[in-house]
Formats: structure tokens, C-alpha cells, sequence
């Protein structure tokens, strides 16, 4: 058997101080939260999405222009695909898409 060198200790001595790393709470934390992000992106985009598609049938049935409906329509459909990204994980861009999808029906309830 070969003898130990200082250098050889000293490597020995490194690796018994180094940290354990263990399971602490703060993934449980995150996976809980984004878990929550994607039910609140899905279920605002779903909730919009017939929001605007009762609001697009309540004014194609009335004396609206044809882009009123039209702009509801669109921005429902914005939104329903906001809810499909919110449920895949995609909560920022499905937020951003709410934004946009309940802007297209703002700005299509400004042309009544």
C-alpha cells in the first residue's frame, strides 16, 4: 500500500465538510404555486372566453354593427386560448393573452 501525502488528508478533509444537500420545503412551496397559477390562468381564460361569447351572441341578435359581435368573438377566442397556455404551464404568455383578448372586447364595445 502506497502511503498518504498532506495533499491527500487534505482532499479528505474537504470532502467530509462539504453540506448534504437535503429536501427542504421550498420546492413543495413553488410546485404549489405554479400548480395555483395554472388553475387561476385557466379558469379567468375559460370564464372570459363565455363571458364574451354570450356578450358576442347577446349583440349579434341586437341592432349592433357587425364588428361589435365580431370583436367579442375574437376576443373570446383570445381568451380560450389563453386558458388552454394557462393549463399547460404557459401562465405568463396565458396572462398576457387575457389582457389582450379583454382589451379586443373593450375595444369592440366602443364601436356600440
Amino acid at each position: 500500500m502506497r502511503g498518504r501525502t498532506a495533499s491527500d488528508t487534505a482532499s479528505d478533509t474537504v470532502s467530509d465538510t462539504e453540506p448534504v444537500i437535503t429536501e427542504t420545503e421550498e420546492p413543495a412551496d413553488e410546485v404549489s404555486d405554479a400548480r395555483r397559477a395554472r388553475w387561476i390562468a385557466s379558469g379567468t381564460g375559460a370564464l372570459l372566453c363565455l363571458a364574451g361569447l354570450a356578450a358576442a351572441l347577446l349583440r349579434l341578435t341586437g341592432s349592433a354593427p357587425a364588428l361589435v359581435p365580431a370583436a367579442y368573438a375574437l376576443g373570446a377566442a383570445v381568451c380560450a386560448l389563453a386558458a388552454v397556455l394557462g393549463s399547460r404551464g404557459r401562465t405568463r404568455r396565458a396572462l398576457w393573452l387575457l389582457i389582450v383578448g379583454t382589451m379586443v372586447m373593450a375595444l369592440g364595445d366602443q364601436f356600440d
